[in-house]
């Protein structure tokens, strides 16, 4: 058994491969975690009240230091599609303004795109990016395509969650900012999978999860703004946020409106320093790089039973979660359930398109042992499930 698998509580019985969608905690750092709702619950007005502005600023210390921000550019909320529902409802678009996105965008985020664009009589389009994709300087410029006069903001995933694509945000990030249009990048799967340095990125808004591959409890996630946008956000609940006592305030209104915003349960969020704890005590990095490296040997195998082609033109297009295309197949929901009910196979199987993929994950408590079980299952599984 791999060691690391024992600090986790997942089910030792299923071939965990789908770490992307809500990811899974350490049992040390859930312990931490139970640990801040126990001493909530034993002086709660003491906690919230006296001892909760001065601890939250100290675990944002902690998650700014490790995504490349300063401590009042970034505010913790609950989840990434919270951030972009943040975002969206504080923009003033006009009648024909555009929101551009790519076609890989997560499914939630449409949906909040297109509600208040809707409403506002803006227009969001999603310009295509082809997959497989080429060079980064070429997905940039297949994107590019899509940029106009009418443009007042552009969505793009860090890492998509459909495909399982990098996108090159840095650069279209530098094109944006030369053009004057503001950027908003979902990075709901890079923290903790990739580097991050959000200061060197320069996007004006990026929010990430902490759950997912930071190893934080549910319920943590974080929006950074650039100072020069942090001025567009208005708080999606006003409360007392907006006129904090002077003692307590931590001198910036995005900071106080996005923070006290009524009662709630922090203790994911201050959990996530002990997230961060555990990834740098267990050489996360090393081990992170040996899970993308095994990816990158194994992924080509499936091809010979999917008959699809590999889906990456380079290494740096995946990091430790990544697709294989399947053929057409008659039912895709019935697929997944059969690699879970009959086979013990975590993991989603994903219509993009008009395609259907299998998105693995590879999280260091998995093992080479887990593909290849994986690649046994399909082969028995695809020609019963495929279109004739």
């Amino acid at each position: 058994m791999n060691p690391l698998k024992s600090q986790f509580m997942l089910d030792q019985t299923i071939t965990f491969l789908n770490h992307g969608s809500f990811g899974a905690t350490p049992i040390p750092v859930f312990e931490i975690y139970q640990c801040w709702q126990k001493r909530l619950e034993t002086q709660p007005v003491l906690f919230l009240g006296r001892e909760y502005h001065n601890l939250l600023f100290q675990a944002r210390e902690v998650l700014s230091a490790y995504v490349g921000a300063d401590v009042n550019d970034i505010v913790f909320i609950p989840n990434a599609t919270f951030a972009v529902n943040l975002i969206a409802r504080s923009l003033k678009l006009n009648p024909g303004d555009e929101i551009l996105a790519s076609d890989h965008e997560y499914g939630a985020c449409d949906y909040t795109w297109e509600f208040v664009c809707q409403k506002q009589g803006a227009n969001y389009r999603k310009q295509p990016i082809s997959f497989p994709s080429d060079s980064f300087e070429k997905m940039t410029d297949q994107f590019w395509k899509g940029v106009n006069e009418k443009t007042k903001l552009i969505f793009l995933s860090h890492i998509t969650s459909p495909t399982a694509l990098r996108l090159p945000v840095e650069m279209i990030c530098a094109k944006a900012q030369e053009a004057g249009i503001l950027t908003l990048i979902d990075g709901s799967h890079a923290p903790g999978q990739i580097p991050l340095n959000l200061k060197n990125l320069d996007a004006d808004f990026y929010t990430g999860n902490c759950h997912k591959w930071m190893l934080s409890p549910k319920g943590a996630g974080f929006l950074f703004a650039h100072p020069r946008s942090q001025h567009l956000i208005e708080p999606l609940i006003v409360s007392w946020g907006m006129h904090v006592d002077p003692a307590i305030s931590s001198g910036s209104k995005f900071i106080d409106s996005l923070t006290w915003t009524g009662t709630h349960d922090p203790a994911a969020f201050l959990s996530v320093p002990a997230a961060i704890q555990f990834i740098q005590t267990n050489n996360w990095t090393e081990k992170s790089r040996n899970c993308h490296e095994e990816l990158v040997k194994f992924l080509p195998v499936f091809s010979s039973i999917t008959g699809k082609e590999y889906l990456y033109q380079s290494d740096q297009q995946f990091g430790q979660m990544a697709s294989i295309e399947l053929p057409q197949l008659m039912d895709s929901k019935e697929l997944k359930n059969a690699l879970y009910d009959d086979f013990q196979i975590e993991i989603p199987v994903i219509e993009w398109n008009q395609r259907h993929f299998l998105r693995i994950s590879y999280q260091v408590y998995n093992k080479i042992s887990n593909l290849e079980k994986l690649y046994a299952t399909l082969k028995d599984l695809i020609p019963r499930f495929q279109t004739k």
